[in-house]
């Protein structure tokens, strides 16, 4: 777990540090409460591969300008055995510092060491963290938010996990409540109107009009012919809906398997209900005095919590006074639990009985003023709920054909389905593009994501990723193997392309950080396309095959590590590296 680039602002900190302490010991500088020394990389490394702005910092703290501060660090700064070869002033008061071979080889050796765990950290080691996507109602096909929700919760949890995490992928299956008692009505008519005729059985107006709802009904008349038919309809809606449960929870696994997507585990809304762990989780907000009754019904003070939780956060009470803050039902007059209710026993399951640290829940846009009450209620309850529970809100998907928007699918008439686009485009090419940056709204441009020249994004890394691979082929046929680190005489690395090259695969491990730290996977997207990019660079401007033996062993190793970073950070998103195309 060697991350080069934070060991060179390690170093960097410290060297500026001992500079600073050894000019105080010769009375060049006084000796102050001086801030720790913060090192960055410059948007421009023109002047340098580093850079430090302690002089600024602690220029009131010294009482001398950030220039002489600088220059007096630079006299006394030995380099001597570091990853830097020179330090220079720069602008008001930069220190910048330039690196050395020394450095660029460690990155190498990394590489080679930890192969295909390069770019992992321990970062997050210890902690136990559940993430929840998809979790599509199980009353119809996946669509296309689902279908960015879980390429967005699978790679998270991969980066997650790349950083130390013990992760668990969840899908809540919502086998319960109001959308299921509509599933069933809608079966039951269709089936009856199989029976008796349309016309004969009105079809409810809420109902669910998808033609996979007939296709159930159908299917469960060509099984059992007209067996419900004279049983009492409470009967007849649960058999339906639990057979309709039975068609579409095995198709939506089967879908999201094909989707590369493998849940650890699928947990049913229905068991929190007929364990009586809804009732029970209601009864302790009760005892902690945070529901009353109005109307027949059980209410949550939730305006009540989400005010406490504002003042605890410091807004001005005349600013939420403001909001249009209000109380959410548990309970209705007909003893039925709210959703909501379902939803906070799930989440107190989670952290109360299964001990998750932190969860984070992906969901769409539609959800957010959701998300406050549901912390609000498990803050009520004592877990944290405002700091353990995270929601990612994704926005909008609009697709895109020859720059016209798509909403039909054209083999069957509805809306684009997650089993549509799959059978349109690659699976790889969905996970890519739906990899996004989930606060935005994408545009996703079906033709371009099947199109194989460098404009489509992932075919534009697959290629880097092969292409080295049929340079290795080729050259093995030649007798030319890839070396040892150790044999690598790395002033032979020494061109901009080739140090530019190396500076990317060492950002990897930055980059898998950044992403779990933002819950923004796109990180890796990004960072492929650029680390594609500075390798078809290099190997643009630097000839491997026929030249001399020292300098073709260095660049083809420098070749084989750029591969190995290509597929690491491909894996993370679920994509194939492939080695020819």
């Amino acid at each position: 777990m060697i991350n080069m680039i934070q060991n060179a602002k390690t170093q960097a900190a410290s060297l500026a540090m001992a500079a600073y302490e050894s000019a105080v010991a010769d009375g060049t500088l006084p000796r102050a409460a001086v801030p720790a020394a913060p090192v960055e990389i410059p948007k421009d490394t023109a002047n340098g591969d580093f850079t430090t702005t302690f002089a600024m910092a602690a220029a009131r703290a010294l009482r001398q300008p950030p220039r002489a501060i600088a220059q007096a660090l630079l006299d006394h700064m030995d380099l001597t055995g570091s990853y830097f070869t020179s330090a220079e002033i720069a602008g008001p008061g930069f220190l910048n510092f330039r690196l050395g071979s020394g450095w660029y080889a460690g990155v190498m050796e990394a590489v080679e060491s930890e192969g295909a765990a390069y770019g992992t950290c321990d970062t997050l080691k210890g902690q136990k963290i559940m993430v929840e996507f998809v979790s599509a109602n199980p009353t119809g096909p996946m669509h296309m938010g689902n279908a960015r929700g879980g390429v967005l919760g699978d790679t998270l949890a991969a980066v997650l996990s790349a950083c130390g995490a013990d992760v668990t992928r969840e899908f809540y299956v919502n086998d319960a409540g109001h959308q299921i008692d509509k599933f069933a009505h809608s079966i039951e008519a269709r089936y009856l109107q199989i029976l008796h005729g349309e016309d004969a059985v009105p079809f409810p107006e809420d109902g669910y009009q998808g033609a996979d709802i007939r296709e159930l009904a159908q299917a469960y008349y060509d099984q059992n012919g007209d067996k419900l038919d004279a049983v009492p309809e409470a009967q007849r809606q649960e058999t339906l809906a639990q057979f309709g449960l039975s068609v579409n929870l095995p198709r939506m696994k089967t879908d999201l398997e094909r989707y590369k997507i493998h849940y650890d585990n699928w947990f049913y809304e229905s068991t929190l209900h007929e364990s009586g762990y809804v009732a029970e989780t209601v009864e302790l907000l009760t005892e902690k005095g945070w529901t009353y009754e109005k109307d027949g019904a059980l209410w949550l003070r939730t305006a009540d919590i989400m005010r406490e939780n504002l003042r605890k956060a410091g807004k001005k009470e005349a600013d939420i006074e403001k909001l249009d803050l209000k109380d959410d039902v548990l309970r209705r007059a007909n003893g039925f639990y709210t959703y909501f209710a379902a939803d906070i026993a799930y989440h107190r399951n989670k952290f109360a009985v299964r001990g998750f640290d932190r969860v984070i829940n992906i969901w769409g846009a539609d959800h957010h003023g959701h998300v406050a009450r549901l912390k609000g209620a498990l803050d009520a309850l004592g877990l944290q709920g405002t700091e353990r529970l995270d929601v990612v809100l994704m926005q909008l998907v609009k697709l895109l054909r020859d720059g016209e928007v798509v909403r039909m699918s054209k083999r069957t008439g509805k809306a684009i389905s997650l089993h549509d686009l799959l059978d349109e485009i690659p699976v790889d090419a969905a996970r890519w593009f739906f990899n996004a940056k989930p606060d935005t709204q994408m545009e996703f441009d079906l033709g371009l994501a099947v199109r194989e020249d460098s404009e489509n994004p992932i075919y534009y890394v697959e290629y880097a990723h092969a292409r080295i691979c049929s340079l290795l082929r080729a050259l093995a046929e030649e007798g030319a193997s890839v070396p040892d680190q150790a044999a690598v005489d790395m002033s032979l690395l020494s061109g901009e392309t080739e140090q530019a090259l190396i500076k990317q695969i060492a950002q990897f491990c930055e980059e898998i950080k950044l992403s779990a730290r933002d819950y923004d996977p796109s990180h890796i997207n990004r960072y492929l396309q650029e680390l594609a990019a500075c390798f078809h660079r290099f190997y643009t401007a630097c000839r491997i095959k026929g030249e001399e033996p020292a300098v073709l062993s260095a660049r083809l190793k420098l070749a084989d590590e750029t591969r190995q970073v290509l597929r690491n950070g491909l894996r993370l998103i679920g994509v194939d590296a492939p080695e020819r195309m």
